[in-house]
């Protein structure tokens, strides 16, 4: 795990693919970024979660009062987040004039197969995502985009990518056996945070490269 910055308030990383955000069930699940910056900094506070298969920008508050102020800017969508994702095919640009498409479907748990989510337009909640195409591999026969989430569904991106059919690459949970088999891990990652510094009031703006 890598840190990219650290502050009075708070601490940005670089978490990897495979390690949990947050400590899981069980003693063999104690190890997670949130442990790991705790042990450097006892206040830390987790602010947001990536999944255990995504890699890339992670944030945490050192206190309470700090968790809160993070906490909003997160709830009232004024945090930036863009993440990286290779998926499965050919995926056309949009024809907007700014490169950028949306999908608009809602999400909703599929609860006999926790923790899979589900498009589900009668109880499903709002959930929105904006994407663009960076470039095509033709030898992989795969699309690397660019994503931003709108809404922070859990497994947003993931959903939304399999339902317009271009799921994302090594995906053990939304693609087909042979996406899945395309790469050793999910291809996503948390590429770009920026928010105003509850503390100081300046622009904030961290970058992390794909690893793939």
């Amino acid at each position: 795990m890598a840190w990219l910055h650290i502050d009075s308030q708070l601490v940005v990383v670089d978490k990897p693919a495979g390690l949990l955000s947050v400590p899981g069930r069980g003693p063999g699940k104690q190890d997670c970024a949130c442990a790991r910056v705790q042990r450097r900094f006892p206040e830390a506070l987790v602010v947001h979660r990536l999944d255990l298969a995504t890699s890339g920008l992670l944030l945490m508050a050192r206190g309470p009062q700090m968790q809160r102020a993070l906490s909003s800017l997160f709830e009232q969508r004024q945090v930036s987040k863009r993440y990286v994702a290779m998926v499965a095919g050919l995926l056309e640009p949009p024809a907007a004039a700014d490169g950028w498409g949306r999908i608009d479907l809602p999400l909703a748990a599929d609860w006999p197969n926790r923790p899979r989510q589900i498009i589900d337009h009668e109880r499903g909640r709002p959930s929105r995502t904006r994407w663009r195409v960076l470039s095509w591999d033709p030898a992989l026969d795969a699309t690397r985009v660019e994503l931003e989430p709108v809404t922070g569904r859990s497994h947003q991106l993931r959903v939304h990518l399999q339902a317009i059919g271009h799921p994302i690459l090594g995906d053990a949970l939304y693609a087909p056996g042979a996406v899945q088999r395309l790469a050793p891990r999910l291809l996503l990652h948390a590429s770009q945070l920026g928010l105003t510094h509850p503390a100081s009031g300046k622009p904030m703006h961290w970058r992390s490269e794909p690893p793939f």
